[in-house]
């Protein structure tokens, strides 16, 4: 089998267990030497263990792949320098980021509290870009790398109950598509992907209603390891052509999001008074308004 990373380090955060699990042993099956980040915390952010991260490592190693377990936090610039470093420090390179670690702290918007809205952010876009900024000079480096951050259709359509989760997620979006304007000169690339995957963190929707169990019903249904191919995929040289980009993996589907673009106008060569926008520039945009969806009013089909 040809092996697509082989030579390259990749540093895979919230990788002991779902999603960053599958891109990890993915990555090192395809010849790369992999860092795998897990706090081993609950999906709330507490707790702590080195288990997970050093589970996934041994099952590389016994495959006849290189890892190495890294604890440090996301969350926390320093931490993600620590585990840059430790790539430098073992192998001498770094080649790619995949920002997967999160958490989830569901809550409908008028009972969310700061601790609750703070806490998603600092993990999942804060997390992102820390480990993003600390990977970048050794990329710039080299001129060449990439990265492939997870956002969800959760943020690109929208979900009740997760202002949070939402916010960081549409915030990652814009995140990877500066990345990949200030690092194309450089020869670095960065993307998204929507992970549409049975995890733990899907694992935790309340079941106690007709919806909530139509949501289980259908997410239970979407492996998490359909996620690892197209991930590595855009780490590859294959790849190499590729920046800026929102895709979604959904089991055997892989699509490619569309992108905030003018759709309608509304001019009025005398300029717009407060009086006019109510009586003319909004009925003229109207015809074109989004209905206000949910991520499961648009993916209305089962997984396939």
């Amino acid at each position: 089998m040809q092996r697509l990373l082989e030579g390259k380090v990749v540093i895979v955060t919230g990788a002991g267990n779902g999603v960053g699990k599958g891109i990890a042993l993915e990555a090192a099956r395809q010849g790369a030497r992999v860092i795998v980040n897990d706090l081993g915390v609950a999906i709330d952010g507490s707790g702590a263990s080195a288990g997970p991260a050093q589970t996934v490592v041994n099952e590389i190693k016994v495959a006849g792949g290189d890892a190495a377990a890294n604890t440090d936090s996301v969350a926390e610039f320093k931490s993600a320098e620590k585990m840059v470093q430790q790539a430098m420090d073992l192998w001498g390179r770094i080649d790619s980021v995949v920002n997967n670690a999160g958490n989830m702290r569901d809550v409908i918007f008028h009972k969310m509290t700061e601790d609750d809205f703070d806490a998603v952010i600092k993990v999942h876009l804060k997390g992102s870009w820390n480990t993003s900024r600390a990977a970048a000079p050794h990329l710039k480096a080299q001129a060449s790398g990439s990265f492939v951050h997870m956002t969800s259709s959760a943020g690109l359509i929208g979900n009740v109950g997760q202002a949070n989760y939402i916010a960081a997620k549409m915030g990652i979006v814009g995140l990877s598509k500066s990345i990949a304007l200030d690092m194309e000169k450089f020869g670095v690339r960065s993307n998204c992907i929507a992970p549409f995957a049975f995890t733990r963190l899907v694992d935790s929707i309340p079941r106690d209603t007709p919806e909530g169990e139509e949501r289980y019903r259908v997410n239970s249904r979407m492996e998490a390891n359909k996620i690892a191919p197209f991930t590595c995929a855009l780490l590859t040289d294959g790849a190499k052509d590729v920046s800026g980009q929102i895709f979604g993996v959904r089991n055997n589907e892989i699509y490619l999001f569309s992108q905030p673009r003018p759709i309608r106008t509304a001019h009025n060569g005398e300029g717009w008074t407060v009086e006019t926008c109510v009586e003319r520039a909004i009925p003229m945009l109207k015809g074109s308004f989004f209905p206000l969806d949910k991520s499961r009013d648009v993916f209305t089909w089962d997984p396939v």
